[in-house]
């Protein structure tokens, strides 16, 4: 079982090294958890907001390992290829846009109190 996580922990790492994109959704997270401890969020809106960034990093995730199976198996272009690493992305995309529509809900109105 432990070997399990170290090749979990590896894969993140991995992750971090390798993806710009994982790397960005890292900064924004940064951000968020700073913007959360200023703006004093309630213990549901840090559930809310932690479940959020778990949301979108196993996106993030999952369509890096889509990706990387897809050049795996088909290193030219194809549309088939393509058209599956399109939907691996519009994954993405759906957790992010939901995740910015949740978190504009959470922090507009405490932003406007808190200026």
């Amino acid at each position: 079982m432990l070997k399990s996580f170290k090749y979990a922990f590896s894969g993140i790492g991995d992750l971090a090294r390798t993806e710009n994109n994982f790397r960005f959704h890292l900064l924004v997270v940064v951000l968020v958890i700073l913007s959360s401890v200023t703006l004093r969020i309630n213990r549901k809106e840090w559930i809310i907001v932690v479940f959020l960034i778990g949301f979108v990093l196993t996106a993030e995730a999952f369509n890096t390992a889509t990706e990387k199976i897809c050049d795996f198996i088909h290193p030219e272009l194809h549309p088939h290829i393509g058209k599956i690493k399109d939907l691996a992305a519009g994954g993405v995309l759906i957790a992010v846009i939901t995740a910015v529509v949740i978190g504009l809900i959470i922090f507009v109105p405490k932003l406007i109190a808190f200026l």
